[in-house]
């Protein structure tokens, strides 16, 4: 898989990918993460980007005639439409989930466009397959959603976590089960007695048990 990270500041992205699972991932070859400069695509001698707001109001907005062109340099016209996905960053969008970090995960290029400023020129919106969304909040700029996209989508890859772990995560459909490790007693706290069992069929039907149990307490909208 491969995935095209179209920013204004790349260098946001050392250090985050060049650790732990994303860097072995890559390290692999079952990623390839690019870093797209947006001002490479600029206006004029001073590369411009962006300019002020048609109508008046506060801050700068990105160009899409700049946006486009960068869209243009990395998209791939021999893959198929359900191969390759391009996705804008920006508050309309749909809240980011476990089930499009799955979907996300089974294409062979995903272009994520993040943005900066006061937002896009609404017109990219015609040159692009979706807008994303990480939550009710309000950031800077769109790099740190594009990590937080790109790892959860990269562990989802096959050969990347060990088999079978991510079937049993959080929102895998439901909240994960309760895990414990040693010491066995601490303070008057002691681990089930079922997790000591070592019976592997009776643990994993608790586990289930109490996966259905937290989310429905915590998160009964994932209940179905």
């Amino acid at each position: 898989m491969k995935i095209s990270i179209l920013t204004l500041f790349p260098e946001m992205f050392q250090g985050p990918f060049d650790v732990s699972m994303i860097k072995k991932a890559q390290e692999k070859k079952l990623v390839e993460i690019e870093y797209i400069n947006i001002r490479d695509f600029g206006i004029g001698k001073h590369r411009l980007v962006d300019d002020t707001p048609y109508g008046g109001g506060n801050g700068m907005v990105l160009r899409v005639d700049v946006l486009y062109k960068a869209i243009e340099r990395v998209r791939n016209s021999k893959l198929k439409k359900d191969e390759e996905k391009i996705i804008l960053l920006g508050a309309h969008g749909k809240t980011f989930n476990q089930k499009i970090a799955e979907k996300f995960s089974k294409l062979k290029h995903l272009i994520i466009i993040c943005g900066h400023y006061e937002g896009f020129d609404e017109r990219i919106k015609n040159f692009v397959d979706e807008e994303v969304s990480i939550g009710d909040f309000i950031l800077t700029g769109g790099e740190i959603p594009a990590m937080l996209i790109t790892d959860s989508v990269v562990r989802l890859i096959k050969g990347v976590l060990r088999d079978g772990s991510a079937a049993l995560e959080s929102f895998s459909p439901f909240l994960e089960h309760p895990q414990y490790t040693k010491p066995q007693k601490y303070q008057d706290l002691s681990v089930p007695e079922i997790l000591l069992s070592g019976n592997h069929k009776d643990i994993e039907t608790w586990r289930k048990k109490e996966s259905i149990s937290i989310t429905s307490k915590l998160r009964p909208d994932l209940i179905k």
